[in-house]
């Protein structure tokens, strides 16, 4: 028996909650995940999992030996790890999980250099709004922003993303241009977005100074995704708050525009998170590394703009 080959397949069916599911994880046939099972207990001398038709759970052995089994593991990855940082690039098959706004609007139109400095790094990304378990799928991290709602996880501040009120020209030709936050509660409405995660509804929050609006708006639709987001605020059903990557390519097109310059919206707080028991890979450090630098340089770029703006406006000073 191989051992150490035992233990992973016992940790994933664990983790997974069924011999199916960690046999697509371990890119493993069923029936040898099964056989190293088996194999495992019959090695202990003890049952390790209770099977049932639909689900596997762990006996109280089974519970005490994932533990340690996941630590020794973890031990395990992090010497091949060091080892194999101090010979070459980072290199294997990374997963991560990103918003759709953020996918298309900024990171993959950078990832052109991510892949010239790793080349040996296979990018697989998720890309959707929806809630993702990171240990179940199998995911190494994910970039998510506002608060974080799994005080499990390990999560590191990357940036943030300022969002932007707006709206086509067809929704401004019929309702006008707002001059004040509190307009928008009467004669305008809004696209409304709710959680993909939670199904709680986000508010418009408006910023001047001292002053501060956070308002439950009408809307005619509600979605729980950036994209769809996005494009029914193309379709003039309502001002949104689109995230400035996103909306930015639009408004410079006079596709969108600009509504309530002279207030800001709250921005976003990015952070990259991943479970507490997943070996920090060099893949993975070098992609949270990248990350943040390029959320960093995206805000230093934007202030030099504003600051240029400023410069040259005659309204600005």
């Amino acid at each position: 028996m191989d051992q150490i080959a035992a233990m992973r397949a016992f940790v994933r069916v664990v983790e997974a909650g069924t011999f199916t599911r960690a046999a697509d994880l371990l890119d493993s046939p069923k029936p040898t995940v099964t056989k190293l099972i088996q194999q495992l207990e019959a090695h202990l001398r003890t049952k390790l999992l209770n099977r049932t038709t639909r689900r596997v759970g762990v006996t109280p052995d089974g519970a005490a030996y994932y533990e340690r089994a996941l630590a020794l593991l973890s031990d395990l990855d992090e010497l091949d790890g060091s080892m194999m940082r101090s010979q070459a690039t980072p290199s294997g098959r990374l997963r991560v999980d990103v918003p759709s706004s953020l996918a298309l609007y900024a990171l993959i139109p950078a990832l052109p250099d991510f892949i010239a400095r790793y080349p040996d790094i296979q990018l697989d990304m998720g890309v959707s709004d929806r809630p993702v378990d990171l240990v179940a799928e199998n995911v190494d991290c994910a970039i998510r922003g506002g608060s974080l709602t799994d005080p499990t996880l390990i999560a590191r501040r990357i940036g943030q993303v300022q969002l932007v009120p707006c709206a086509a020209p067809d929704y401004i030709r019929q309702y006008g241009l707002p001059l004040h936050p509190r307009e928008l509660e009467s004669g305008h409405r809004v696209v409304g977005y709710f959680s993909a995660r939670t199904g709680r509804p986000v508010s418009f929050e408006m910023m001047r100074g001292d002053e501060h609006y956070d308002l439950d708006l009408p809307h005619a639709v509600a979605v729980n995704d950036s994209t769809a987001y996005l494009a029914a605020g193309l379709a003039g059903l309502g001002i949104i708050q689109g995230s400035e990557p996103m909306v930015r390519p639009y408004m410079e097109a006079g596709r969108l525009v600009r509504v309530l310059p002279d207030w800001e919206c709250e921005a976003i707080t990015l952070h990259v998170v991943y479970a507490p028991n997943r070996h920090l890979s060099s893949r993975l450090r070098v992609f949270v590394d990248w990350a943040a630098e390029l959320f960093a340089s995206g805000a230093a770029h934007r202030r030099r703009a504003a600051s240029l703006l400023m410069a040259t406006d005659p309204g600005g000073g």
